[in-house]
């Protein structure tokens, strides 16, 4: 795909978490809509086990993704503007409706949501991406679409020689959740991927370098050309 071939193309990014959360707690503790139930605006993220920062991580290949998109012409836009120690949010319930048309915009194509596993379980490692489930009112629109969505990324991140997640989502992925605001609250097609496990050793040496995140960085730029085609 050439350059200018996304042109006309709105892609949100949302970057997991923020890294000034812990610093907030009674901010991020607050409830806020999810999608016929409240939940905690935010989280803290995890961490690898030397500290470095799942929202970190996220912030630096969501940034990765942003500048790939934009020299294919596509229009992007973040939902945090900044990774920092005095900053908290944006909640979930603003995560999720990120990219909705509104009466003077049209939705966006599609939004991906970047985050990073914290399992302890043995030996648990590899990537997953969420989808939201046929669930009428909220997701039943775009349960189809984000399907493809996730399938589409899965495809990317194997094309750069990353493992399915083996403690989580069958084996084969792909988890489909009704339980995350992010995905309830969207009107265009959506998912969240767990690019890998920070508690890994292994995956964590790949996050933590510059060479790693330019591969799931064009892992997930890879899902999003499949899926637009």
């Amino acid at each position: 795909m050439s350059v200018g071939a996304l042109d006309g193309r709105v892609v949100v990014i949302d970057p997991g978490h923020q890294l000034g959360n812990h610093n907030f707690p009674r901010r991020i503790s607050r409830p806020v809509p999810a999608g016929g139930f409240t939940k905690p605006c935010n989280t803290t993220g995890t961490a690898t086990d030397g500290g470095y920062p799942e929202a970190t991580f996220a912030w630096l290949v969501s940034r990765l993704v942003a500048a790939r998109l934009r020299e294919l012409g596509a229009t992007v836009r973040l939902t945090r503007r900044s990774n920092r120690q005095d900053r908290w949010g944006p909640c979930v319930d603003e995560r999720g409706r990120a990219g909705n048309g509104t009466s003077s915009r049209p939705g966006a194509d599609l939004k991906l949501s970047i985050h990073a596993d914290g399992s302890y379980a043995a030996g648990a490692r590899g990537f997953h991406v969420i989808a939201p489930p046929d669930r009428a009112p909220w997701t039943a629109d775009i349960h189809r679409p984000s399907m493809r969505l996730a399938t589409s990324v899965k495809a990317g991140l194997l094309s750069q020689r990353f493992g399915v997640a083996t403690y989580t989502a069958g084996g084969d992925g792909i988890d489909v959740r009704s339980d995350l605001g992010t995905l309830n609250l969207s009107d265009v097609p959506t998912v969240m991927v767990e690019l890998g496990n920070m508690s890994s050793p292994s995956e964590a040496r790949v996050m933590t370098s510059p060479s790693g995140r330019a591969r799931y960085a064009r892992g997930l730029v890879s899902g999003v050309r499949r899926f637009l085609g």
